[in-house]
């Protein structure tokens, strides 16, 4: 598939078939993940994989945006492991967990792996929940599955601001 078509067809699932994720194919979504570009290779990301009835089950405690999804990734960052930059002090970590998020959704996709983007979770219950260390920040939430048959994406998928609004050349 090219990526222009892959792209535009990706759309956020909010509606699963009661079918959890093949290894194979949850390899293949990490192995996605893990060739993501990160600030000088830190990779600080780590994925936490709920694939089981229980994890899910505990996952619903901590998000309503869980769409019964039967399986879901949360994407990390070590704090400690960061790219720093030198003018400012920002770190590239929560950058690097954006990547890697990203490059794992679109994998999910051209597998035929839907997946929705969740931010909305509680990330104190997330950390006690699944006894995420400290220096670990959870970041993203990657609910997936394979798409329901009657899926679709909500009408906002097809609503996009005109290019030029978005896009400057040499100033603003």
């Amino acid at each position: 598939m090219d990526f222009l078509k892959l792209a535009e067809e990706r759309y956020s699932v909010r509606k699963f078939k009661d079918k959890h994720i093949k290894q194979n194919e949850i390899d293949l979504i990490l192995k996605a993940g893990h060739l993501a570009p990160t600030g000088c290779n830190y990779q600080p990301q780590k994925i936490l994989v709920l694939n089981s009835d229980e994890s899910i089950s505990k996952l619903k405690d901590c998000t309503k945006c869980h769409f019964d999804a039967p399986c879901a990734m949360l994407v990390c960052y070590n704090k400690n492991e960061s790219w720093v930059r030198k003018q400012d002090g920002a770190l590239s970590a929560s950058v690097d967990a954006g990547i890697v998020t990203t490059h794992m959704m679109l994998m999910a996709h051209s597998i035929g792996i839907g997946s929705c983007w969740v931010m909305y979770f509680d990330p104190f219950k997330v950390r006690d929940t699944y006894n995420i260390p400290e220096n670990y920040e959870p970041y993203a939430l990657l609910v997936m599955g394979y798409p329901a048959d009657d899926a679709k994406p909500l009408d906002l998928h097809f609503k996009k601001r005109p290019i030029e609004e978005t896009v400057f050349y040499d100033t603003f």
